[in-house]
């Protein structure tokens, strides 16, 4: 048997933000590594996700999920390989989903592990477009925005991991027209030329609402949000009567200090019959088998495109977290440390 290695990094929070997150909140330590304990196995951790909704667990308030402790190694999606099992099923060498990530070595539960398949996608790719993230687009859009062909779609963020899925899973399923909005002209290229979006503008070159009553002079009829401020006022200015609004996000917001204005024009919701409703990906893990039975199939034809945003080496993970609340990211954004 392979000696296991004794130490292996971490990422800890260690302050709690004010504001945009700094170094000196965060921390990488060195973490003793030990035999996994019975019923669990220990993995080398090959990639782990960053996302936005980590920023709010770096806030000690209540939430759907509990906050990053202090002083602890933060957690998060990850995909590695393992390499010592006290639990049934699970072999050394067998790839595996889990969510101990922040870190380079991970002792998991093994009810909490979920084995993947190297040859049938990336490792990468369990942690975006065939994993949580695709799964958010997918239930998203066809569950919680009751999604139905013909539909005017928006989608906010839409070179992002699950926008750019939302967008395509929209036109795939016969939408009328896709429109995203990104924060570059870079990635409203990107939209047009690759994902097949119909329209796309760049949300820094004038105000929202113009730019997106110009890309849908027909209106929309579903808005899937993974921004918030200035764009749910955009949408609610488009709805067509019946509009329905899938809140997955509000990254626009995640760094404020002071409370953010709600939308001006809320009151256009009562006219127009409107559905603004939350979701968690969750609430959707029902769906997970048709979700990869229809991702898959899409992927293997080539109808679905995803890009990464691959950061290498576990000490850059935190720039690489810094990147995507920036939008530096095309698509996922993913650590890796498989080298």
């Amino acid at each position: 048997m392979t000696a296991l290695p004794e130490s292996g990094r971490a990422w800890h929070l260690v302050a709690r933000p004010h504001g945009w997150p700094e170094p000196a909140d965060v921390a990488l330590r060195e973490v003793p590594v030990a035999e996994p304990g019975e019923g669990r196995i220990l993995v080398r951790n090959l990639h782990f996700s960053v996302d936005p909704y980590m920023r709010g667990r770096m806030n000690d308030v209540k939430s759907y999920t509990p906050p990053f402790e202090l002083d602890r190694p933060m957690d998060g999606g990850a995909v590695g390989v393992v390499i010592a099992s006290r639990a049934e099923g699970f072999a050394v060498g067998d790839h595996v989903l889990h969510g101990l990530g922040w870190r380079e070595y991970a002792e998991v539960p093994a009810e909490r592990a979920a084995k993947v398949d190297a040859s049938l996608a990336p490792l990468s790719a369990y942690l975006g477009v065939l994993g949580m993230t695709g799964l958010t687009a997918y239930a998203g859009l066809f569950e919680t925005a009751s999604f139905k062909e013909g539909d005017i779609v928006f989608v906010s963020g839409a070179a992002g991991a699950v926008g750019s899925q939302v967008g395509q899973m929209a036109r795939l399923r016969g939408a009328s027209r896709v429109i995203g909005s990104a924060g570059s002209d870079e990635k409203v290229k990107l939209l047009t030329e690759e994902y097949g979006f119909d329209a796309a503008f760049n949300y820094k070159n004038g105000p929202v609402r113009d730019q997106l009553r110009e890309a849908a002079p027909d209106g929309i009829d579903v808005y899937f949000d993974n921004v918030g401020g200035d764009h749910l006022e955009a949408a609610l200015s488009s709805f067509n009567v019946h509009g329905r609004a899938t809140l997955c996000g509000a990254i626009a917001q995640y760094n404020s200090t002071e409370p953010t204005p709600a939308p001006r024009n809320l009151a256009l919701a009562i006219g127009k019959r409107l559905r603004l409703q939350g979701m968690l990906v969750g609430d959707h893990f029902d769906l997970r088998a048709q979700f990869v039975e229809d991702v898959a199939g899409w992927l293997a034809s080539g109808e679905l495109k995803y890009n990464e945003t691959l950061v290498e080496g576990i000490e850059n993970g935190f720039d690489a977290f810094l990147g995507l609340l920036r939008g530096e990211n095309a698509g996922k954004m993913i650590v890796t440390l498989d080298s």
